[in-house]
Order: C-alpha cells, then sequence, then structure tokens
C-alpha cells in the first residue's frame, strides 16, 4: 500500500496531542499548518503557538499563512499533495483549503455531535451541566461543524470537574480517534453518517458559541446548581468573576476557579459572603451554598482560599455581585 501524506493544521495545546499521535503512529506529516506568530503579554514580544513549537522540535515542514485564501498558501498546499488533511483547533477553512486533498480533510471537535457545534464546546458542557461529552472526527463541509460523522468517543464528566481537567483528557483521547481514522481512512473501513441521524425526536440541540467577558459574570441569583456548573464550566480559563463589595461599598474583582456546591434551603441574601477569614469562603445561592476553594484577586495570583484570607479580611457583610 502506498504510503498516505498528512498535513495537519492546529494551533493550541488541544491539537499538540494529536500532532504526537499521528508522529508516534509513523503517518508521513507533508506539512503542518498553524497560526502566524503574535505579539503577547505586556512587552509584546513575538508568541508562537504550541503546535509550532512542536512543529519545530520535531523537525517538522511548518507553514504559517496570514490569509487561508492567499494564492502562494494554496499552491503550497498543492505541490505538496497531501492525501489527507486533519485539523484540530484551528480557523474555519474556505472550502478551496478543505476540497483539496483527495481522501478528505476531517475535523475533531470536542464534542459529540451534533451537540455544541461552535468555538467553545469543552466549557459550554461543562457550563451546563452535562453528565457526558467526547470527540468526534467528521469530514469538513461548508457548513461548520456539520459535515458527515466518521467516530466519536465518550467520556463521563464528574459532578466537580473543571472544563480545563475534562479538556485534558479530551485532548488525549482525541489524539487517539484522530489515528483511528486515519487508519480507517487508509484501509478505507470507514462509514459516514449524516449528523441528523444522531437526532432523536424531541432532541434539543445545545450550542457553543464563543465565551465573551459578559458571559463570565457570576450572577448570584441564580440557582447553586447553574452557578456551580458556571463556575466550573469556565475554569480555568478564561474563568468566572465576580465583585467582592464590602459594607462601605469597596469593590474588588475575584475570579473563582474551584468550588464545590452544598444544596441546603437558608434564608441568607443571595451573593453573601460567610467565612471564618481563615479556611473558608461560602456565597450564598438560591438553594444552597457555594463553598469556594481557588479564587485569584484581581493583580494576583490564583490561590486556594486559606492562602487568600491570610492577606483579605472580610469582616461584616460582604456581597457578590
Amino acid at each position: 500500500m502506498e504510503e498516505m501524506k498528512i498535513i495537519f493544521m492546529g494551533t493550541p495545546d488541544f491539537a499538540v496531542a494529536s500532532l504526537d499521535a499521528v508522529v508516534k503512529a509513523g503517518y508521513t506529516i507533508a506539512a503542518v499548518v498553524t497560526a502566524p506568530d503574535k505579539p503577547a503579554g505586556r512587552g509584546q514580544k513575538l508568541s508562537v503557538s504550541a503546535v509550532k513549537e512542536y512543529a519545530l522540535a520535531n523537525h517538522l515542514h511548518l507553514l504559517q499563512p496570514e490569509k487561508l485564501k492567499d494564492e502562494n498558501f494554496i499552491s503550497a498546499l498543492k505541490e505538496l499533495n497531501a492525501d489527507v488533511f486533519v485539523v484540530v483547533a484551528f480557523r474555519m477553512l474556505p472550502e478551496i483549503v478543505w476540497s483539496l486533498p483527495a481522501k478528505g480533510t476531517f475535523n475533531l471537535h470536542g464534542s459529540l455531535l451534533p451537540q455544541y457545534r461552535g468555538a467553545a464546546p469543552i466549557n459550554r458542557a461543562v457550563m451546563n451541566g452535562e453528565k457526558e461529552t467526547g470527540v468526534t472526527t467528521f469530514f469538513i463541509e461548508k457548513e461548520i461543524d456539520t459535515g458527515k460523522i466518521l467516530f466519536s468517543e465518550k467520556t463521563e464528566i464528574k459532578e466537580n470537574e473543571t472544563a480545563g481537567e475534562v479538556h485534558d483528557r479530551l485532548m488525549m483521547i482525541g489524539g487517539e480517534l484522530v489515528v483511528k481514522t486515519l487508519k480507517a481512512i487508509e484501509t478505507n473501513t470507514y462509514k459516514e453518517t449524516e449528523q441528523r441521524e444522531f437526532v432523536k425526536e424531541g432532541m434539543l440541540l445545545n450550542a457553543a458559541p464563543k465565551i465573551f467577558k459578559d458571559d463570565c459574570r457570576i450572577d448570584w441569583t441564580k440557582n447553586v446548581n447553574e452557578i456551580h456548573n458556571h463556575i466550573r464550566g469556565l475554569s480555568p480559563y478564561p474563568a468566572a468573576f465576580t465583585e467582592f463589595i464590602s459594607p462601605a461599598g469597596e469593590k474588588f474583582s475575584v475570579k473563582l476557579f474551584r468550588c464545590e456546591k452544598e444544596l441546603k434551603e437558608h434564608t441568607l441574601k443571595t451573593g453573601l459572603i460567610s467565612t471564618d477569614n481563615r479556611g473558608y469562603i461560602y456565597i450564598a445561592a438560591n438553594g444552597g451554598l457555594i463553598n469556594v476553594h481557588e479564587l485569584q484577586l484581581s493583580g494576583k495570583k490564583k490561590m486556594p482560599v486559606k492562602d487568600f484570607l491570610l492577606g483579605f479580611k472580610i469582616e461584616g457583610s460582604w456581597i457578590c455581585k
């Protein structure tokens, strides 16, 4: 059988695990396509993607197009004459790119499609309190995340897991699924399934739109379950935030990263903070309390609640808004 050539496209850490799995499986990587370097941080030094770092370390041919419809980029892809394009956590591809390879272009998506199409599937699944999620490979078509499904793999979401923990597990499962998909394409032993076949009667499809800052603010009038899911679904990035407000009206912006919920009825005002100023912070919500374990004051480092209370005293009736 003739050796199958692959072009891999991806940018963040999530994509690196898949690229590494493909390399270790012995496939020929004709090129790696990733985002251009960009200024980051206070010094605006050029920052390179995680995929670029991996490609350089493993001496892989690298392409970093500014525009995906650039004629030079398209010509370079054609000259490489790859059989398959593999896309993991990359930009939306124009048809002139994804239609090039003879065996197709497939994408790894961080959800069980057709659920959670969009830019933030892992965050949104945890934020919505889902009990399971997974990864899916599918052939790319014109409409984003709508192509025919090749394979999927499920995993449980535990009650107190953060989006970051789910991300890391899906990253590894995804690498295995990408290799499984490549082997099936190579041997022509795959089946394509329309996404509508996974939609049962009365089933609601959840979307996974990009998360903006306003989406991260905690609404303390919501049910304790919703708040708990909101916090862990945005942890560690971009992080749920609130304001600690003192009796004198001072406001302190605080991000919450890790918490547990305690389901108990109470008569406390929603958002009221309870603490011994030594080891715990509870915040009142409808139907229970949020037990905060890890948080970050604006301009400071993320830390456990005990360390936070060493330098931040909460006396009197403080509230969160």
